[in-house]
């Protein structure tokens, strides 16, 4: 990716808020791989024409298949304050997904524990007591059903490595295109979440900022609904 198909939604000295596309690295990881941070960092050391190493704070994360709104820090008491934020449960996030059939109920919340396995980098559904055991809850509620899919708006309570595809899949209802945790009602294609919504406190000047971008319409499965 490169620094001119930067999409930026907003900016101030103190935060970036930018599309993260999906199946780029929202940060630099083994994989040497291009990612976004990185990207966001050559545009603000261009753009500014600031010499040096430029300051940029990672405050939350996305998957490499999911795409969304992501907000950096551009100074390091932003960067302290937005997670600060985002622990105490200051940020308000939210996820369109579509899911390979769809659940019983058609809004509730989901609240399951779950464990990363570190070798395979694969999370799964365990029980409280078990070592490493982490709380997760999310909320969801079913827009639409079509061809044996179903759109669901999915607020997230928590936010741990791979939840909304692990819970879903837990209920028999996995993501599209989710090849690792689908199982045999996996379907191949682009990951179908996306996080349109993201809702944070401005670090400095205490001012509620609220940003939503939808997923690619012309995009399948995005396409098959009235978003």
């Amino acid at each position: 990716m490169k620094t001119d198909e930067l999409i930026i939604l907003y900016e101030d000295n103190h935060v970036i808020v930018v599309l993260k596309p999906q199946m780029i690295a929202c940060c630099p990881d083994e994989s040497g791989d291009s990612n976004l941070f990185d990207v966001v960092k050559d545009y603000i050391k261009t753009a500014y024409n600031k010499p040096g190493n430029v300051f940029l704070g990672l405050v939350h994360r996305l998957d490499r298949p999911t795409g969304g709104v992501m907000v950096y820090a551009k100074t390091s008491k932003a960067a302290a304050r937005l997670t600060e934020q985002m622990k105490s449960g200051g940020f308000e996030k939210k996820y369109y997904a579509v899911l390979v059939g769809s659940p019983f109920k058609k809004a509730g919340t989901l609240e399951n524990y779950l464990r990363k396995n570190s070798v395979n980098n694969t999370v799964y559904v365990c029980t409280q007591t078990e070592e490493g055991a982490k709380f997760a809850s999310l909320d969801y509620s079913v827009k639409e059903e079509k061809n044996g899919l179903a759109l669901a708006d999915i607020k997230l309570h928590t936010g741990r490595t791979h939840q909304i595809r692990v819970q879903t899949a837990a209920i028999n209802c996995p993501v599209y295109g989710d090849m690792r945790y689908g199982g045999d009602k996996a379907v191949k294609g682009k990951l179908a979440l996306w996080a349109y919504s993201l809702k944070f406190t401005h670090p400095t000047t205490g001012e509620s900022m609220k940003f939503i971008i939808e997923p690619p319409k012309e995009d399948s499965p995005w396409k098959f609904f009235e978003l």
